[in-house]
Parts: structure tokens; sequence; C-alpha cells
């Protein structure tokens, strides 16, 4: 029992690194399609409201896609290695991804449209906890009739 505990505390671990990971590189591509203006300082939270106000509504559509596939890619992971891979540790991921998503855009001025990530977000952990589960294979029905042995 303790043995799955750790797995699962692992696998919800390993998710939310492979999210970070891929979100840091989101990130990292939208700084580059849409650089910080020359001589404005990152630490500062109203430079960065105004920059945010000023990002393109492209960049943010491909923003929306690679949170979605970051999100996808994360739960499939947790659940994957969580114990039996029941699709709680991939949901559980989702959420966790789905909140910090929520007060990353409550925070700044994204468009009304970018807020379509509260649909993306479900539908990226639900599918990336279910296709993590893999198919459900049947066993043939035993016989439990007791066989008289030939002699």
């Amino acid at each position: 029992m303790v043995g799955a505990i750790i797995r699962s505390v692992g696998s919800v671990s390993a998710g939310l690194i492979v999210a970070l990971i891929l979100v840091i590189g989101v990130e990292g591509m939208s700084s580059i399609l849409h650089p910080f203006p020359a001589g404005g300082d990152p630490a500062d939270f109203e430079a960065c409201k105004a920059h945010v106000a000023r990002y393109p509504a492209g960049v943010l559509a491909l923003v929306v896609l690679a949170w979605g596939m970051a999100v996808f890619a994360s739960s499939w992971l947790a659940t994957r290695l969580g114990t039996g891979r029941h699709p709680a540790h991939g949901i559980v991921v989702g959420a966790i991804l789905f909140a910090a998503a929520i007060f990353n855009m409550a925070m700044l001025p994204y468009p009304n449209w970018f807020w379509l990530n509260l649909i993306v977000f479900p539908i990226s952990f639900f599918w990336g906890s279910r296709l993590a589960q893999g198919r459900q294979t049947k066993l043939p029905p035993v016989d439990v009739r007791v066989r008289r042995r030939i002699d």
C-alpha cells in the first residue's frame, strides 16, 4: 500500500514536472514571437500587464493550443505512470494546471476569447487520462466446470 501511494505521488509529480517544462517552452516560444519591449522591466507587474495586453491574437491562439497539448501530455504521463493507470492521477495534474491557468488569466488582461482555455484544459486532461489507460483487454470466460480425466 505504501508503494502504491509513493507511485501515485511520483506519477503526479512527474506529470507536473513535465507540464512545467512544457509551459516554460511555450512561454519561451511566445517571448520569441512577441518579445518584451527593449528597456522594459519584466519584474514590473504593470509593465507585464501592458505587454500581455499587446499580445497578437495569433500568438495567443498558439498559446491556447500549446497549453492544451502540455495539459494533455502531462495528464497522460501521470495516468500512465500511476498505480493501475487510474485516471485520477492525470485528473489531479489537470486540475492543478487548470487552477494555475485560471489564476494566471485572472491576473493578466487577456482578451475574453482566451478564456477558451476553460474548455480546452478539461478536454485535454480528460483525453490524456483516458488514452493513457490503454485498451482494456477482456479475458475469455473461464470454464469453471471440473473436467473429467480421460485415461
